[in-house]
């Protein structure tokens, strides 16, 4: 991982891996199934982003996950999810459903559609300790948030409406418009990654465009600043 003099880690997105399956074309921020780079194989807790493009009425079949946090969020189409819980939805654009494999669960994301791509992010976090139950949870916009330029998706504790998760994360939305802007606080002892799914902005004046991600472990205050409509997914971790 490309480390820039003023301790960033840059992952451009024409350096990632590519999986092309017919039905699925996907890139890998880091190291994921035939894809292996030692060099790129997770930040912090945070180990998988997947930039997944599913074709129009296809998708991922029933298989099972383990000690993980795993949660989609849509950028365009539709996802219909159903494990082996009892849930069964569709999230459309702006949605994530965020599900806790814990000791174990069976699940299938498909593309309903029968015309239109899906194209969604699918994120792993380590959890914070093995053997835990199960668990499902959703996040949609609620008043106000679907044009904030900041808001929480994922908590530990679920405050502001959030999604829950079981580990030392939070996940933020960030949507910039050309010349606005929005800040975050890092804490000493944390890092804060941050996926660009649409646009380009800045990051403490670094570049980046759709597909950038981008790392530090500094402490102090991180500003980001939109370009020409920029939306992007925050993730500050232990």
């Amino acid at each position: 991982m490309k480390k820039t003099a003023e301790e960033y880690y840059v992952r451009k997105a024409g350096e990632r891996g590519h999986a092309r399956h017919g039905w699925l074309d996907s890139h890998h921020t880091f190291s994921f199934a035939d894809y292996y780079d030692p060099a790129h194989m997770g930040f912090r807790s945070l180990r998988v982003i997947n930039d997944d493009c599913v074709a129009p009425g296809m998708g991922f079949g029933t298989h099972p996950h383990s000690e993980m946090e795993i949660f989609s969020y849509v950028m365009e189409g539709t996802i219909e999810h159903r494990d082996s819980m009892g849930n069964g939805r569709q999230l459309t654009s702006g949605q994530i459903q965020l599900m806790s494999a814990g000791t174990g669960l069976a699940h299938s994301e498909f593309n309903p559609s029968r015309t239109e791509p899906l194209k969604f992010l699918q994120i792993w976090i380590l959890p914070q300790r093995r053997g835990l139950v199960p668990n499902y949870t959703e996040w949609s916009p609620g008043p106000g948030q679907e044009k904030a330029a900041k808001v929480l998706l994922i908590s530990p504790d679920g405050r502001e409406g959030s999604a829950r998760i079981r580990q030392d994360a939070e996940i933020y939305r960030i949507r910039l418009g050309a010349g606005e802007s929005a800040t975050h606080e890092l804490r000493p002892g944390r890092g804060a990654w941050l996926h660009v799914v649409k646009g380009t902005m800045l990051l403490n004046g670094i570049p980046l465009s759709s597909g950038d991600g981008i790392g530090t472990e500094q402490d102090g205050l991180i500003t980001l600043s939109g370009i020409d409509g920029a939306e992007a997914l925050l993730f500050d971790l232990n």
